[in-house]
């Protein structure tokens, strides 16, 4: 990410979902999501990838239909890592359930700078602006409010690729410390595309916006594994585009 500029690659993934089909719910603002959407991607340039497309129809449907899932099974308590413009805490807002997004303060506080132009408000919504290469994202997290006694969703979609391996084990020990029994974490490990020619002229791309991958071929289930989370069954196609769900052991 350029220095103290919002996430660019946000910006495009925001300009991405709109229209595509979401996961229903009987809660929350739908609207209220695709306005906020709708003026991100204001502006947003460059041709569409039909792959990356199709990619981030499928982990945003996957995305959606943990928290869906989550919320039906009772779960009270939502962080997003990374969480860019995502607008889920709003498209599924739900009385009794709280909202934690962390992010960097520059695409925060430019996502913050838009919902109140466009008068949107979500007061069960807490912002935790947070440096996620370096700072504590479970203290951090839990001076704000978050319970770590209470099962919760942690969200990191779009998040781990772009950490180096030790930036990435040490996250997900953190958030094991504040994991209670019952607490799903769902995370997207892989870079799209099949084709590895498409995969690296996409990683290209990326870097050529200021945010380049850095994860690499890391072996994301050990680390998981190291820092004391079991993954949990997934369908084929899950597994194979690079979604994970962890169960704290």
């Amino acid at each position: 990410m350029r220095e103290g500029m919002p996430s660019r690659t946000a910006r495009h993934v925001a300009a991405y979902r709109l229209g595509y089909p979401r996961i229903p719910s009987a809660v929350g603002d739908p609207e209220a999501d695709d306005r906020l959407a709708s003026d991100v991607a204001a502006g947003v340039e460059g041709e569409r990838n039909p792959g990356m497309g199709r990619y981030l129809r499928f982990r945003t449907a996957f995305f959606d239909r943990v928290v869906v899932n989550g919320l039906d099974r009772g779960i009270t308590q939502v962080a997003v890592l990374g969480a860019g413009y995502d607008g889920r805490a709003l498209r599924y807002a739900k009385p009794g359930v709280r909202w934690f997004e962390v992010d960097h303060p520059a695409t925060q506080g430019d996502k913050r700078d838009r919902m109140a132009r466009l008068a949107i408000t979500s007061p069960d919504l807490t912002f935790v602006a947070a440096d996620l290469v370096h700072d504590d994202v479970a203290a951090a997290l839990t001076a704000e409010g978050f319970a770590p006694d209470v099962p919760s969703l942690l969200l990191c979609e779009g998040l781990v690729v772009y950490l180096a391996p030790d930036v990435v084990a040490t996250l997900l020990a953190r958030l094991r410390s504040i994991a209670a029994a019952g607490t799903r974490l769902a995370l997207s490990t892989r870079v799209p595309g099949a084709d590895p020619v498409r995969r690296q002229h996409f990683a290209e791309r990326v870097a050529g916006e200021g945010e380049p991958f850095a994860l690499g071929d890391a072996d994301v289930p050990a680390m998981l594994a190291a820092a004391r989370w079991r993954p949990a069954e997934l369908s084929e196609g899950a597994q194979r585009t690079g979604m994970v769900v962890g169960v704290p052991v």
